[in-house]
């Protein structure tokens, strides 16, 4: 790759381990950036190398995501980029299945990540005059049988759109870009490790067809494809571009 957009700055990623998080980080490197690569999988550890921090830790608390500022902080003395790629279904079905402790552990999973990366290296980047977030949010806010991961998501695009009008004027932009269906090899650390019923292998087919059918082009994206996204949204090339949540979906808005 001849670009090099991101020479030197330090770039904060989560959920590098695995799917897009990780192709992002791929990407990144490519371009000459200072990284530090979290999750809470020890998968992170295979992207180490110079200029690349990894670090495993849960950013469903605001101690993980502090400790995430802190590891770029020591080492690199400052962040540019904050890209916030944590979250994904951790079940499929109708609202009426989900039990409240899964409902809970959805939201958890999916709007409270990107909330304390935000809170936690906001001042730095206010303090610094300059910064660019990247919040992965979901088409999935207009979607079945993900009804919590949806909330959660369409809490991202709040957080996104509220942030943007705090800090626009203090040199920091806030933007988050929407996934629909992404073709990526099978995880190695599922989300969900109980073997699904049949009613689950049929509501997840669900959103499959739903997926293809909402989406213009009528197929799935690549994972080079929303890292593109997510990148341009990350460099200096959307310089006038805050609060904006763009959805990469074939057409699909979301």
């Amino acid at each position: 790759m001849s670009q090099r957009r991101f020479q030197n700055k330090v770039v904060l990623v989560t959920g590098a381990a695995q799917g897009i998080g990780r192709r992002v980080a791929e990407r990144l490197i490519e371009e000459g950036a200072h990284l530090v690569l979290v999750d809470r999988s020890e998968l992170v550890h295979e992207l180490a190398q110079d200029h690349v921090v990894t670090l495993t830790a849960d950013l469903e608390s605001y101690a993980g995501a502090e400790q995430a500022a802190t590891a770029a902080l020591d080492r690199f003395g400052r962040i540019d980029v904050l890209i916030n790629n944590v979250g994904g279904t951790i079940w499929t079905r109708p609202f009426e299945h989900y039990t409240p402790e899964q409902i809970e552990k959805e939201v958890q999973r999916s709007l409270f990540p990107t909330l304390w990366c935000c809170r936690a290296v906001l001042p730095t980047m206010l303090a610094q005059e300059q910064g660019a977030i990247v919040n992965v949010s979901s088409i999935a806010t207009r979607s079945v049988n993900r009804v919590p991961y949806g909330a959660a998501k369409g809490g991202v695009n709040a957080l996104t759109a509220c942030l943007a009008f705090e800090t626009a004027e203090r040199g920091v932009r806030v933007n988050a870009v929407a996934p629909g269906g992404t073709e990526a090899p099978a995880r190695k650390i599922p989300r969900n490790t109980e073997k699904p019923s049949e009613d689950e292998q049929s509501w997840y087919q669900q959103i499959i067809d739903q997926t293809v059918q909402t989406s213009l082009m009528k197929r799935y994206g690549t994972l080079d494809e929303q890292a593109s996204a997510i990148l341009f949204l990350a460099s200096d090339e959307a310089s006038y571009i805050t609060g904006t949540v763009l959805p990469v979906g074939g057409g699909d808005q979301g």
